[in-house]
Formats: C-alpha cells, sequence, structure tokens
C-alpha cells in the first residue's frame, strides 16, 4: 500500500478514537467506523456488524464485552439536539468488522492492520502491512496453481505434468534458473516451496504468469503439453520482462522471511487480540 494512502488513512483512523471518560477505556464508534470503511449507507453496515458479533460469540467472547449500545446527542446546524443509536466498539469489535469487509477496498485492508495490533505507531502498522499483503499474495498464488494443476490434468490426465509445465515456467521468470536452482540459491530447506521464502513481486509476477495462462489454455483450448508449455514459458519470460524493464532482476531479488513463519505470527496476533483489550466500561450516553 503506497505510504501516502497510509500516512492518510492512519491519521483519520486516529481521529475516530474515543474514551468514555471516567473509565478511560478507548472505543470507537460504529457510525464513524461505517464511513471510514465506505460505507454509504447504515444498513449495509449493519449487516456487516451483525457478522462480526456473530464472529466474537462463535470465538468464545463475551459480545457485550466488545459491542454496546450507546445514544449520541448530536447537536444539529440550527442548534437543536438529536438523539441518535450507536454502538460502541473495542479494537477486537472493530477488527472483526474488518475481517468481515471487502479486502480489496485499501480502508479495509488498512483497518484490518490497524485494529490488529496494540501500537498505533505508524512504522509498525506499515510493516504488519506489508506482511499481510504478503500472506494474501501466497495464498491467491495457490490458488491460481491449484486451477492451473486441475486445469492441466483435465486435459493430460497426467500427475507429473503439472511439475513439468511449472518447472520450465520457473526457468522462463528467473533467466535460465531452474526451480531448484532458486531454492539453493535462496537456501529453501528440503521439501518446502520455492515461493515461501520469495519476496511479495516475485511471488505477485508468478501468480499473474498463472493467471494468463489459465485464461489462454481455457480461451484457446489448448490440449497438448506442448502447446501449455509454450503458453507458460511465454507468460512467465514477458512478466520477466516487465520487471526488468523496471530495474527488478526476479533471481537477483534477496531471499524474504519463511511466508509461513509470518503468517504464524499475524495468526497469533489475531488470537492474543480479544484477551489484550479493555471491557467495554462506561455511560450509556455521549455527547457529541
Amino acid at each position: 500500500m503506497d505510504r501516502e494512502i497510509v500516512v492518510r488513512l492512519h491519521t483519520s483512523f486516529e481521529d475516530m478514537v474515543r474514551q468514555f471518560p471516567e473509565s478511560g477505556v478507548e472505543f470507537w464508534c460504529a457510525r464513524d467506523l461505517q464511513m471510514l470503511l465506505g460505507y454509504a449507507k447504515w444498513e449495509n453496515f449493519a449487516k456487516v456488524v451483525d457478522k462480526a458479533v456473530t464472529a466474537c460469540r462463535n470465538s468464545g467472547n463475551d459480545v457485550a464485552d466488545h459491542f454496546r449500545d450507546i445514544t449520541k446527542m448530536v447537536v444539529l446546524g440550527s442548534g437543536a439536539k438529536r438523539v441518535v443509536q450507536d454502538i460502541a466498539l473495542t479494537r477486537y469489535a472493530c477488527y472483526l468488522i474488518a475481517q468481515n469487509g471487502d479486502p480489496t477496498k485499501e480502508q479495509i485492508a488498512f483497518a484490518q492492520t490497524y485494529f490488529a495490533v496494540q501500537t498505533r505507531k505508524q512504522e509498525i502498522i506499515v510493516k504488519r502491512l506489508a506482511e499481510a499483503e504478503r500472506v494474501s499474495a501466497r495464498r491467491k498464488l495457490t490458488r491460481s496453481e491449484k486451477e492451473l494443476s486441475g486445469i492441466i490434468f483435465e486435459r493430460l490426465h497426467d500427475n507429473e505434468s503439472f511439475g513439468r509445465i511449472r518447472s520450465k515456467g520457473d526457468m522462463a521468470l528467473f533467466g535460465g534458473r531452474s526451480t531448484q536452482d532458486m531454492k539453493n540459491k535462496l537456501r529453501v530447506p528440503k521439501g518446502r516451496a520455492l515461493a515461501d521464502f520469495l519476496p511479495v513481486i516475485t511471488i505477485k509476477a508468478k501468480d499473474f504468469a498463472n493467471e494468463i495462462t489459465n485464461f489462454n489454455i481455457k480461451q484457446n483450448s489448448l490440449q497438448a503439453e506442448s502447446a501449455i508449455t509454450g503458453e507458460h514459458i511465454k507468460n512467465n519470460q514477458e512478466v520477466r520482462g516487465l520487471l526488468v524493464n523496471r530495474g527488478i532482476v526476479p533471481e537477483a531479488l534477496p531471499p524474504a522471511e519463511d511466508v509461513k513463519k509470518v503468517e504464524r505470527r499475524l495468526d497469533s496476533e489475531q488470537k492474543k487480540l480479544p484477551r489484550q483489550v479493555e471491557r467495554l466500561e462506561g455511560p450509556a450516553e455521549i455527547k457529541e
């Protein structure tokens, strides 16, 4: 995510943090979060909140500790006052809401990390966003490889053909280096996938080449292994060319941290979150 976007979103989310005056417990108002996450209508956002409440209950946590009905006394432009129904949300509640939103929306992707970490320091959030992006990219690559494997088996009825074709694609992407060459170079442990130790840009490059291959196999009704192999080599060569033209040489990039280790760390943060936030305590009515 672009750093300027992170700075803008960080400021917006920070401006919406509230505290109950007596207890000092921090919370966010659901109607504020609705706007932050880009939902124009409360009715649509309320459905996401309901899903988050269910997730909270299913995880064994007390919903009342994290979601609390409140009223807000809002002063209108005319000076008149109006009572608005709202929901006070803990950090964990906000995280669950973000988890049930569309992760392709930048503000929701940001919120998933912002509410997952205990600190609100921007540099920690930026680092965590990058880790989450890499885990997400790796999962997407797994899906595109699974689709490619399925398409190849459907046409060739050969369990070994996918491995051969993927290997040829890797050689095209890494400038003639084989998958094993790259594993040796990056010191990938025996039995582990190369992609688990690639930087996010290379993971996305492999995924993009897969997606093009998947599309063209179906679009052009490719049936022979030689034709599918040629298609996959061409797509990886062209993706490599795009990267190299931008000064990115895939085989020259350093290894990244084991993505499974990163994934475990992110999952651990998520599991600890409900125990780390304070229970909602405070008046049922707040003033704007």
